[in-house]
């Protein structure tokens, strides 16, 4: 009685939050020739209204990855550059379109990624305000948390640097803010695109522990980094894509190990 007890409890504290089924995702890009002439050639394209997409050429850049993450977990993504890595995840934040295949999502997910866009030409400040706002906070929240992202992201260690416009910060300075907007907010899913590769080792090991923390919250964390330490850091499970394709999902040690043997990375 007991043991079905336990498999009970079990069962209903892993709560799926994102499931990929079957996804194929595919770009379409002008494959036309490049160098002299080839602006002119593409506009005659447009202007022919080319019913056949002659010059037309697919990329398929995720192909039939599959998974099921659950509450509570963080879970990192490998693999070399061009793996379908950013991809995916633009995906789960419903931002690309599926070729095929499906993502359901238990609440709403939230990409961070190092482009993700602020206004350079407004302060530090401001955009931590509006930031904030664009993630569903409200005004007292954003308020309430505003010193809080400050001090996390380090922005006015060395100056005023949050009353300052961000076109005039470093791109680590930017990354850093970003991420603390991102962080002050619990998420269902949150997804972080190569946010910790940015700043010093303090700031990392404070990026570290906010995941963990987010995590304790019941959210979902999905990490992209090229660094195999901040996964082994933060993660307990590793999806590794290769060419699209989903090689390998289990547990960080089990997956880094396999991919650092395969690629000497």
């Amino acid at each position: 009685m007991a043991d079905e007890t336990n498999r009970a409890g079990a069962a209903e504290a892993r709560v799926p939050t994102v499931i990929a089924d079957d996804v194929h995702i595919v770009y379409r890009v002008n494959g036309g020739s490049g160098g002299k002439g080839s602006a002119t050639a593409a506009l005659n394209r447009i202007l022919r209204r080319d019913k056949g997409n002659r010059g037309m050429r697919e990329v398929h850049a995720v192909r039939g990855v599959s998974f099921v993450a659950y509450r509570g977990e963080a879970i990192g993504l490998i693999g070399t550059n061009g793996s379908g890595k950013s991809t995916l995840l633009r995906a789960i934040a419903g931002l690309l379109p599926c070729e095929r295949g499906r993502v359901y999502t238990d609440g709403q997910p939230s990409l961070l990624g190092v482009n993700a866009a602020l206004m350079g030409d407004l302060t530090g400040e401001r955009n931590v305000i509006l930031g904030g706002l664009a993630m569903g906070m409200s005004r007292e929240e954003v308020k309430a948390r505003y010193q809080d992202i400050v001090d996390f992201s380090g922005i006015n260690e060395k100056g005023d640097f949050i009353t300052l416009p961000m076109r005039t910060y470093s791109s680590g300075m930017g990354a850093r803010l970003r991420f603390a907007i991102a962080a002050a907010k619990q998420h269902d899913v949150l997804m972080i695109d190569e946010a910790l590769a940015t700043g010093d080792r303090k700031f990392q090991i404070r990026s570290e522990q906010r995941i963990r923390e987010l995590r304790k919250e019941a959210g979902t964390v999905f990490l992209v980094s090229h660094s195999n330490k901040s996964i082994r850091d933060t993660c307990d499970r590793v999806l590794w894509l290769e060419k699209g394709e989903l090689l390998m999902d289990g547990p960080t040690d089990e997956v880094l190990k396999a991919y650092e043997k395969e690629t000497g990375k």
